[in-house]
């Protein structure tokens, strides 16, 4: 049987990447986002799968999204639970209250509703079961200076990615993390220029290609609903993580 998997913020970077991956693999890949033309440029792409434009933030969005897919494939057996945005790195006293709320709904809110969503699918589908795989960050363990809302958002994904765990238990619904540092994309493109340090310094810190944390996804989305990859670190390996601070 065909495995049917969403990824949200499909358009560009990881998502991109990992709906591709996924694709090569043999899974239809329907991919969500606020912008159709990305989605559409990620399923020439890969030559199959669909689009379905979604402002994930918004329940009432969501909850056509996922009375599209049931629609047309009648399950869904993957969930890898990936848009989110990050906003400028500055001290929490100069933070704009709109760049926290901002931040917190798509990276927080939106990641709730795709969960939720993809959760009652999977809980009410027959068979029941499926995968949520929540992108979290190395964030969610060590905060870069000046990341308040963007750290805080990612802690809360990887309280949500627990609560799921728990909840999915008699259905059948495995949910996982993969945590990534320093994937080449959009959001760490500045990063040859240097990035602020926990000395305060700045410092250029290496990239890795965006295909290692594709591969992971896809090998998490791989596994028997009894096998389960709860947390997954992919990092550039000379990135200041380990010990940095």
């Amino acid at each position: 049987m065909t495995q049917i998997a969403l990824v949200t913020g499909g358009g560009s970077g990881v998502g991109r990447a990992c709906a591709l991956e996924l694709a090569k693999r043999g899974a239809h890949v329907i991919v969500t986002g606020r912008r159709p033309e990305p989605l559409d440029e990620t399923v020439q792409m890969m030559g199959k799968g669909s689009a379905i434009p979604c402002d994930i933030t918004k329940p009432e969005e969501a909850d056509a999204l996922f009375a599209k897919i049931k629609a047309d494939h009648g399950r869904l057996d993957v969930l890898f639970n990936n848009a989110g945005v990050n906003v400028k790195n500055q001290p929490v006293g100069d933070v704009p209250v709109e760049d926290w709320l901002y931040t917190i709904n798509v990276n927080v809110n939106g990641a709730f509703i795709a969960a939720r969503g993809a959760f009652i699918m999977m809980r009410d589908q027959d068979p029941q079961g499926g995968r949520i795989i929540n992108n979290g960050s190395i964030s969610a363990y060590v905060p870069r200076p000046g990341s308040a809302p963007y750290t805080a958002s990612k802690h809360a994904i990887t309280g949500l990615t627990r609560s799921l765990s728990l909840d999915g238990r008699p259905y059948d619904i495995a949910c996982g993390q993969i945590d990534i540092g320093n994937a080449a994309s959009e959001m760490t493109s500045k990063m040859g220029g240097g990035v602020a340090q926990a000395d305060l310094s700045i410092k250029p810190e290496p990239v890795m290609d965006v295909q290692h944390v594709a591969d992971a996804v896809a090998h998490m989305a791989s596994l028997p609903l009894s096998a389960n990859v709860q947390f997954m670190t992919v990092m550039a390996t000379k990135m200041p993580f380990i010990g940095r601070g």
